[in-house]
């Protein structure tokens, strides 16, 4: 009943752990229709593309004191677990280049969404010669060269929405309506689902917890319940997470809990995974490529 569709919810910090080696292929091999994911996950797969070789490892990261914390700040280093990204070579090197993209869009009236602006950057060719890994293993370049659809809620809270805001702040964009955002998203998420599951269901893998999977996933009763529409349930729900579930949890619902809010069926297909989806996740990528 799936028909071998699936929506990939993504939140953690899973392009900088370099989730794109394998989810790369997953996209190319269409066995991805669409991604829900944080600003961050959008932004990391690029910076890695670009800045790779100036990242700096740092495997005792739980043994960091708070002066070793300042220290990395002082050097532009912003960590991410065992990860350190640089903040010249990688976050202004891209804010300058789509900088220039927002700015162009605004000058002339139009507005797109977050991703479609990376889609652009990538797609024109202008990062090729500073590449630092192999584009193959960049995930949003073969979600662009697929134009797949993306869904990014929450986008205002990454490192390039915060460069958004401070350029309309400073006036170098008019019109903060030159970026789409969530309920444009979320309208374009209706259209969408509704078109995938007309004769067929849909599949739903998450990756972690928060507004990467909670903004997808009630996609269904806002269609049955809000816009009185019937609506297919997802055909199944898979998640990787190690949250313990309680009123205070990272988004630690546990499958059944959706049943309640229209968005799985009693009988629905439902898993979870406890534990961290750095490792798991490479391992069900390469389960379902090896089909």
């Amino acid at each position: 009943e799936s028909g071998n569709q699936m929506l990939l919810a993504m939140a953690g910090a899973m392009s900088t752990a370099e989730l794109g080696i394998s989810l790369a292929e997953m996209i190319r091999r269409g066995k991805l229709h669409a991604i829900s994911l944080t600003g961050a996950n959008l932004e990391e797969d690029v910076f890695n593309l670009v800045a790779h070789d100036h990242y700096e490892r740092v495997p005792h990261y739980r043994e960091l004191s708070a002066k070793d914390e300042a220290d990395l700040l002082a050097r532009h280093l912003n960590r991410v677990t065992d990860t350190c990204i640089p903040e010249a070579e990688a976050m202004r090197r891209i804010e300058a280049a789509v900088l220039e993209l927002w700015m162009d869009a605004d000058a002339k009236g139009e507005s797109y969404f977050p991703h479609e602006f990376l889609y652009k950057l990538l797609l024109s060719g202008k990062l090729e010669g500073a590449y630092q890994i192999d584009p193959a293993n960049s995930w949003l370049l073969a979600a662009a060269e697929r134009d797949l659809p993306l869904f990014v809620p929450g986008w205002e809270d990454s490192t390039l929405g915060n460069m958004f805001a401070a350029a309309c702040k400073r006036g170098d964009v008019k019109n903060v309506r030159t970026m789409k955002g969530g309920i444009e998203y979320m309208l374009r998420l209706i259209d969408w689902y509704q078109e995938q599951t007309a004769d067929k269901g849909l599949g739903f893998f998450q990756i972690g917890g928060g507004i990467a999977g909670d903004f997808p996933i009630c996609v269904v009763p806002l269609i049955d319940q809000d816009l009185e529409t019937p609506a297919r349930v997802w055909s199944y729900f898979a998640q990787i997470s190690d949250s313990t579930t309680s009123y205070g949890s990272y988004s630690g619902a546990v499958p059944n809990e959706k049943i309640t809010w229209g968005k799985l069926a009693a009988d629905t297909p439902k898993f979870i995974i406890e534990s961290d989806a750095s490792i798991v996740a490479p391992m069900v990528f390469h389960y379902v490529l090896s089909e």
